[in-house]
């Protein structure tokens, strides 16, 4: 029995959530270790989420100026910075405006994660609220959910650059040839 390439078989197994569970797990990975050692060398943080997703708490003018999807830069002047498991979202102190704010970013409510020092990103389809379906925590919760967020004015922060693809093809060897 041959298999039909042009039909399409339907896996009676959630492969495409399970993968998309496992990348923000890399992305709570990402933030717990810089929770704990800092950001090395040149890393930072570009982390995009859709406001509009229930849990995200930001400030009401970065919720008007921002209201589909925001961008956020961990790079300098960040705090408090945690991964709340029990609500399964990264909690945040970032500054707009010069004006202190604690940020609440449901792992769902991802949009992108990228670390432009090495070139690494990832997008992320946000996994709607009414179809979202209570997963596993891989990891017991460690640290008691943040303090409420402050619900201050704020400037727009920086934006995330486009990720660029790398092709394998320039690092492969080539043959000369032939003369």
């Amino acid at each position: 029995m041959e298999d039909d390439p042009q039909q399409q078989v339907e896996s009676l197994l959630p492969y495409e959530r399970w993968i998309a569970n496992a990348l923000r797990h890399v992305v709570v990975q990402a933030i717990e270790h810089v929770a704990k050692h800092g950001l090395p060398g040149g890393h930072h943080f570009y982390i995009s989420f859709r406001t509009t997703y229930p849990g995200v708490v930001i400030p009401a003018r970065l919720r008007a100026q921002y209201p589909e999807e925001m961008t956020i830069v961990l790079q300098h002047q960040f705090w408090d910075l945690k991964v709340d498991h029990e609500a399964r979202a990264i909690n945040v102190g970032l500054s707009f405006g010069g004006v202190p704010s604690t940020l609440v970013i449901p792992l769902d409510a991802l949009v992108s994660f990228a670390d432009p020092q090495i070139r690494y990103a990832l997008r992320f389809d946000p996994i709607e609220p009414e179809t979202k379906i209570a997963t596993l925590k891989a990891v017991p919760a460690r640290e008691p959910p943040g303090r409420e967020p402050d619900d201050e004015p704020a400037s727009e922060p920086e934006t995330a650059p486009e990720p660029q693809v790398v092709s394998l093809d320039a690092f492969r060897r080539r043959t000369p040839p032939k003369t």
